[in-house]
């Protein structure tokens, strides 16, 4: 079975605040966009595991695919009949804020649940997903949320950006979510997440903010101009997501910005 793993933006990100457990809680808007990777998992006599395009940093037992097959496997003795092939083709840049990993992880799940017939819910994947990762839970239903705690409870928000042109910009930085993390205090925003939406998207600047921003921006000023640029070619927002590095532009019209960007990844297209 064959299907494409999709990237995320985080819309707002709020780090409310520091959990007894060494995490954050956060609070932010997840918006699926089209930049994919592709996986196909088909049975198989004998496990394995193949990886294409772009390089995966770490041992392969950290991939969040393999780690959804183990999970279920442990979990549902009737895997151990006949196992899987897997085949990576990876697409989304990494450390880039754009939960392409996680996303790999999810879709896994969804796929395994499916090729073994393991009768598994909704509910029961997204609860499998939170064992992956704090956002893995999101690309279950893979649409518009909001998120809290963790980043892997969510609540129904409606929040319609379809036909809104999305320009991404990856600067091939890599950000680990301690360096991101590191010097930032939790605090509440000024304005509510949820309230602040309800403005006009061309009123979002300045409004809605990417906690990560204020100490990485500075730190990369790359990131920086990169945001700025978008702004100049009429982005009505732009905003890191994740912890970074990737800034996204929200236009009204289609734009074609890979000459500003000529040594960036970089992925155009409609929002659904």
């Amino acid at each position: 079975m064959l299907t494409f793993p999709n990237a995320k933006i985080n819309i707002g990100l709020t780090i409310t605040e520091k959990r007894p457990d060494g995490f954050h809680n956060i609070e932010s808007v997840f918006y699926p966009v089209n930049w994919c990777d592709a996986l196909e998992i088909v049975h198989a006599p004998q496990f394995h595991f193949q990886s294409t395009g772009l390089p995966i940093p770490g041992s392969e037992n950290s991939n969040l695919c393999l780690k959804a097959y183990h999970l279920l496997a442990n979990n549902h003795p009737e895997m151990s009949k006949q196992s899987a092939h897997f085949h990576l083709h990876k697409v989304i840049p990494m450390g880039a804020g754009l939960g392409g990993g996680s996303a790999d992880g999810a879709f896994a799940l969804k796929i395994l649940n499916e090729i073994f017939e393991l009768g598994l819910s909704t509910a029961d994947l997204q609860q499998y997903a939170r064992q992956l990762g704090s956002d893995c839970a999101f690309f279950i239903e893979n649409r518009p949320v909001f998120c809290f705690n963790k980043g892997d409870e969510f609540e129904e928000f409606s929040l319609n950006l379809k036909d809104k042109f999305i320009v991404l910009v990856n600067p091939s930085i890599h950000i680990s979510t301690a360096e991101a993390y590191a010097g930032v205090i939790p605090k509440k925003a000024e304005i509510p997440l949820k309230e602040a939406l309800k403005l006009p998207l061309n009123k979002w600047e300045g409004i809605i903010k990417n906690d990560f921003e204020e100490n990485l921006l500075w730190k990369y000023p790359t990131i920086a101009a990169t945001k700025k640029i978008l702004y100049e070619q009429g982005a009505l927002y732009a905003s890191m997501t994740g912890s970074g590095s990737t800034v996204y532009g929200i236009f009204e019209t289609e734009k074609d910005l890979k000459v500003k960007f000529p040594d960036f990844a970089i992925w155009q297209g409609y929002l659904n």
